[in-house]
């Protein structure tokens, strides 16, 4: 099964006033510990969608192993990117992991552990990871649900989708709060800063 990896990386960042994915977590930027994560998994190929400061975001990745996707649409909201990640993968990818930029405390084992998870039951839609009974993020999606995707519109992802689903959506149960932790804010980004690594 070729499983790509893909990383949201065109959002405005509206709440956070500066661009959220490039700001310091760690000595590096948010968005690179989430191309990190990505990048020493068993997802492959690994894919960036970018849109608002595309070059910035593209400087900040420069010495990653990367395959970038435009976005000229992002100001539509999350949808814009998802559609458009996903309507560039080749027709040899199976399914499409789908990790959000701020999202930093994803780590490589918990991505492999869904990849797992998705390989050994082939009739699933998707796997979502779920914490303490609530859906989190990466999610991992088969590519049979990718028209059904491409229908979505506005800030939503597909989570909306996904629970039409429900019957075919393996729920991963982790122990990491890190699938729910999202540095939307200021305040997430200090929080974020004040936890050891």
């Amino acid at each position: 099964m070729t499983i790509a990896a893909l990383v949201l990386a065109a959002g405005r960042s509206t709440r956070m006033g500066t661009n959220k994915l490039l700001e310091v977590l760690g000595g590096q930027s948010v968005l690179s510990h989430v191309v990190d994560a990505a990048h020493h998994s068993k997802a492959r190929p690994l894919y960036v969608v970018t849109g608002h400061h595309e070059e910035r975001v593209r400087a900040a990745l420069s010495d990653r192993d990367v395959i970038f996707i435009a976005n000229p649409h992002y100001a539509e909201g999350l949808s814009s990117s998802l559609k458009a990640g996903l309507a560039a993968l080749p027709a040899t990818c199976d399914a499409a992991l789908i990790l959000l930029g701020d999202m930093p405390f994803i780590t490589t084992a918990l991505i492999d552990q869904m990849i797992t998870v998705f390989n050994a039951s082939r009739e699933c839609a998707a796997v979502v990871p779920i914490h303490q009974g609530e859906w989190g993020n990466p999610v991992l999606i088969a590519r049979k649900l990718f028209p059904e995707i491409q229908t979505l519109s506005g800030d939503a992802g597909a989570r909306k989708l996904l629970m039409a689903h429900r019957e075919t959506v393996i729920e991963m149960p982790v122990t990491s709060e890190g699938v729910l932790m999202d540095l939307d804010t200021p305040e997430a980004l200090a929080k974020a800063r004040a936890t050891p690594q």
